[in-house]
């Protein structure tokens, strides 16, 4: 089973009452009818159209594929596995030791927040498309693109825990004594648990990532997964699915806590080797070429004729706000379709067990893999996106509700399935389903934006191109636009997230 973090989901057993006249469950029956009545409105701008000839003969043959996985097709798949593993390690790592410091200064220095915000604000692909361009297909590429976003979220989130850490071990110490030792025998140990458990889903959610980086060119699991589906090699490609599903379900063992320095010391041995890296470039790289020579030169006309020539640039953020949004109302969807079937209080012990195989299944795929598959079911359109990030959020909101709803007890016995769902568990985990759906509605737009390397038309889609011809100016001036979005929702989604929830 994948890991999850204790402060992934705090969710209070929240139960309707009246505040000022309003009841907290009208307010979010408002947010979410809110949330689907601008996807219904928008749901006519969105190219949903299938595209495929054979749609079902293509998923009868990926569904083979599946079940008669051919391993030996498979091209050194321990060189792989061995390479998605220590990419992921060492770049958790890296982004641990660089985002501790931060988190200790991260609610005093609004600097360290807003470079937190922006780093993690572009996606891991979008990283490892930049640093390509600097390390070439090594390495050093992978652990960068992993460890700068890591680093900001590492900030954020040990900040976020070390600030709910209980402050009356560090009151009872003598006056005088010095901050850092505050620190270290006072808030240290009672939130290190939380921090290690955080670290642990981290390292899960870097697997995936890696594994995607294999969509860039880097000999992980996933350039195999990739090049096998293009190919329409399917049992190869199944053989490469079930063995990134077993190192995900096996997790627990190899990734024990006991081994994790053997296996650190044993994997860097695979990360080489490590490229020739002439600073003269670099810094032509970051000085110049990543902007555009209007600005360089001072000459504003001539910066405006730029940003005109740049074709296609609103409509791919259009798409992507569009699809972010449809992702999200669709998580939300499957989400409350989803839980009750991984939750005690509905079936019995063999459907609550194929619900939550179904729920890990869709949690641990991640979004740009389902979305790979979906487009060579459905072609080249929105749909296979927003299938991809309806089922993959979705399960994962459904599967921590779940959890939070096997917590729960009944008031009343006796009720049919349907009175237990509508009257007792439904008004008291929703609002924590709402927040949840609140605090990936980032994630969700980071992904919209990435599933355009696919070749769907968001930003993802214009900026692979700009880096494959090129003209990195344009493309990062795409970036910082997709950085600048991603903020923007976050923001928004805070302000709107039901108050004394805090996923983090």
């Amino acid at each position: 089973m994948a890991a999850t973090p204790t402060s992934e989901l705090a969710l209070q057993d929240h139960r309707p009452r009246l505040l000022g006249g309003h009841s907290p469950g009208m307010r979010l029956a408002r947010h979410t009818l809110t949330l689907i009545a601008l996807a219904l409105l928008v749901l006519p701008f969105a190219d949903l159209h299938v595209l495929s000839r054979d749609p079902w003969g293509e998923l009868g043959r990926i569904a083979q594929g599946l079940v008669l996985p051919h391993f030996s097709s498979v091209e050194s798949p321990l060189s792989a596995i061995g390479l998605t593993v220590a990419v992921a390690l060492w770049g958790t790592l890296a982004g641990m030791v660089m985002g501790f410091p931060l988190a200790l200064v991260f609610s005093r220095s609004r600097c360290v927040r807003a470079g937190c915000a922006f780093v993690r604000a572009i996606h891991e692909l979008f990283w490892a498309l930049l640093f390509l361009q600097v390390f070439g297909l090594s390495a050093l590429t992978a652990l960068a693109a992993l460890a700068i976003p890591y680093a900001g979220i590492f900030a954020k989130v040990y900040a976020e825990i070390l600030e709910q850490t209980p402050t009356a071990a560090r009151d009872a110490l003598p006056e005088g004594t010095g901050r850092l030792s505050r620190f270290v025998y006072t808030e240290l140990p009672l939130a290190f648990a939380q921090l290690a458990a955080y670290t642990r889903y981290r390292f899960e959610c870097a697997l995936r990532s890696s594994v995607l980086l294999g969509f860039v060119g880097l000999p992980t699991l996933g350039y195999q997964l990739e090049s096998a589906f293009r190919e329409g090699r399917y049992f190869e490609a199944g053989a490469v699915m079930w063995l990134f599903y077993l190192l995900i379900a096996s997790l627990p063992w190899w990734a024990h806590r006991r081994l994790v320095p053997l296996l650190a010391l044993s994997s860097l041995f695979l990360l080489g080797p490590w490229p020739d890296i002439d600073a003269s470039l670099v810094w032509r790289f970051v000085s110049q070429d990543i902007w555009p020579q209007p600005l360089l030169a001072g000459d504003i006309s001539g910066l405006i004729d730029w940003l005109r020539d740049i074709p296609k640039l609103l409509p791919v953020i259009a798409n992507t706000l569009l699809l972010g949004l449809l992702g999200s109302v669709g998580a939300l969807l499957v989400a409350l379709a989803l839980w009750p079937l991984a939750s005690h209080h509905f079936g019995n012990r063999l459907t609550q067990a194929a619900g939550k195989g179904l729920l890990i299944f869709l949690r641990s795929t991640p979004e740009l893999m389902l979305a790979f598959v979906f487009l060579l079911l459905l072609g080249p359109s929105l749909l296979p996106a927003w299938l991809a990030l309806a089922l993959h959020n979705g399960a994962l909101i459904a599967f921590l509700v779940a959890r939070h709803a096997d917590n729960l007890k009944l008031d009343m016995d006796g009720l049919p399935a349907s009175g237990k769902l509508g009257y007792q568990l439904l008004p008291r985990v929703y609002p924590g389903m709402l927040a949840l759906l609140y605090y990936r509605a980032e994630v969700i737009l980071r992904e919209s934006a990435i599933l355009g390397m696919l070749g769907i038309a968001t930003l993802g889609y214009v900026i692979d191109d700009y880096f494959q011809t090129l003209m990195f100016d344009v493309a990062f001036l795409l970036l910082l636009i997709t950085a600048g979005l991603n903020i923007l929702v976050d923001a928004g989604a805070r302000r709107l997230r039901p108050r004394g929830i805090q996923p983090s």
